[in-house]
């Protein structure tokens, strides 16, 4: 009996420890699933970590450059060539078989390389670069888990409505059809209750879709699926942004947005990159040390179809030390070295026109997001009472309804209205908070803290299934 209760206990705590552990995932935790296997954030972070290995690698060509290399030849020839001997001039077959080794070691430091300097300035910049593309990366992800997770619960908000407008309506069909029957009604009453009901069915069908395809793109962006999401409560704070100053904050934008860093580092480097290739005109100056050695050993064996065969064997061996100054200067490459230099200058100009089209975009994109936080907030309080109001006015128009004031036609469209209205409060609440975000990632200011400060304001919790 002991053992049977031991059992049912263990089984209890894991029902009730599995039960405590399905709590709903809020934002804050959505955007961790997001950094660990989001592809584009790992995107990014291999980019940067590849961008990185620039610097190394210009700093390694300053450095002393070590080479050597080796070579064996084996070499057996044959031949005939006229020969004296004790009988006068004869012919005689000649063999020849050598080998030869060769070594050299040579060390080259550089003194004077032009572009070799220019590159090494170049890739700071670009190493600074790709850390803030890398962060720009990071703030896109809060953004993008955002708008993925509140797109969900926008389809959650909206299958509720149409599910609760569907059943409304198959009841007023229901009774349509019952006052038909007893002739209280005409039939059109019923044939418009009836296209309704099928309207309603087909909003509900669509918007399962949406929530179906909104749980995807959520899942894309974390790789994991989530029946439940934490939503705004009814509380929920509408605050303004703080300064209310909209010329300030795009002030704020144009001196930290990451993006637009990022691109003033590439105009940046395409100005780097015009010295690089001027460099190809200029002279470059190395000190080259070199040692190397050969050794050959030979035998070339004669023929005398008189005399018989004379060996002659040879062996030889050098050593040779070299050190000096390598002295190079261009003097004609067919063009090609103008042409590089046009390139930059060309790379350049458009590198200026991508940080003027992005200065642009960000004190647009700054704009709208300020603006949209300011509307958003009124327009979430209209909506609000909006909604109250069309939720009295259906009460009313179904009271009229019941005393034949209203027909079914009225206490559709009023059903409808209040449709319209509670999908879009709910949608004006997200908006509001998508703004909050993008506010603050259009000024660089975007970070984790901030997510955590918004994730504060879902309150409730709601299945997304």
């Amino acid at each position: 009996m002991k053992s049977i209760l031991f059992r049912v206990a263990l089984v209890a705590s894991a029902v009730f420890g599995l039960a405590g552990g399905a709590a709903a995932a809020d934002l804050t935790e959505i955007y961790h699933r997001a950094l660990r296997s989001d592809p584009q954030l790992r995107e990014a972070e291999a980019t940067r970590s590849a961008t990185l290995e620039a610097r190394p690698q210009a700093f390694g060509a300053l450095l002393p450059q070590l080479s050597a290399a080796g070579g064996y030849v084996h070499d057996d020839a044959s031949g005939v060539s006229p020969y004296f001997s004790s009988g006068g001039l004869v012919p005689a077959t000649t063999q020849s078989k050598s080998n030869s080794t060769t070594w050299s070691v040579q060390l080259r430091q550089t003194v004077f390389r032009w572009d070799q300097f220019a590159t090494l300035q170049q890739a700071d910049a670009q190493a600074a670069q790709a850390e803030i593309d890398f962060r720009a990366a990071q703030q896109s992800v809060i953004v993008r888990t955002a708008q993925a997770y509140f797109n969900v619960l926008a389809a959650r908000d909206t299958l509720d409505a149409a599910d609760a407008s569907r059943e409304a309506i198959a009841r007023q069909l229901e009774q349509a059809d019952k006052r038909f029957e007893v002739g209280l009604i005409a039939i059109t009453d019923v044939e418009e209750a009836r296209a309704a009901n099928d309207q309603a069915t087909a909003t509900v069908i669509a918007s399962k879709r949406t929530l179906a395809t909104a749980r995807d793109q959520l899942r894309e962006v974390t790789g994991d699926s989530f029946d439940e999401l934490a939503r705004p409560g009814d509380d929920m704070p509408l605050i303004a942004p703080d300064p209310a100053s909209e010329e300030q904050w795009v002030k704020a934008a144009l001196d930290q947005n990451l993006s637009l860093s990022s691109a003033r580092i590439g105009a940046d480097i395409a100005h780097e990159a015009i010295s690089v290739a001027r460099g190809g005109h200029l002279p470059t100056l190395d000190i080259v040390a070199k040692q190397s050695g050969a050794q050959t050993s030979s035998t070339t064996t004669f023929l005398d179809p008189t005399a018989g065969a004379t060996l002659f064997p040879s062996d030889s061996s050098n050593r040779d030390k070299q050190v000096g100054l390598q002295l190079t200067v261009p003097i004609y490459a067919g063009g090609a070295t103008n042409s590089r230099v046009r390139e930059a200058v060309y790379r350049h100009r458009a590198a200026r026109e991508r940080l003027e089209r992005t200065a642009r975009a960000t004190e647009r994109g700054t704009r709208d997001a300020y603006l949209g936080v300011i509307s958003e907030i009124s327009r979430v309080t209209a909506l609000k009472q909006a909604l109250a109001s069309t939720r009295t006015a259906l009460a009313a128009t179904e009271a009229g309804y019941e005393v034949g004031t209203r027909t079914a036609v009225d206490v559709l469209l009023a059903r409808q209205r209040l449709f319209d209205a509670q999908t879009s409060y709910a949608r004006s609440r997200y908006d509001y908070v998508l703004n909050v975000l993008i506010l603050e990632q259009q000024t660089g200011t975007l970070d984790e803290a901030r997510l955590a400060r918004v994730n504060g304001w879902l309150g409730q919790t709601v299945s997304v299934r």
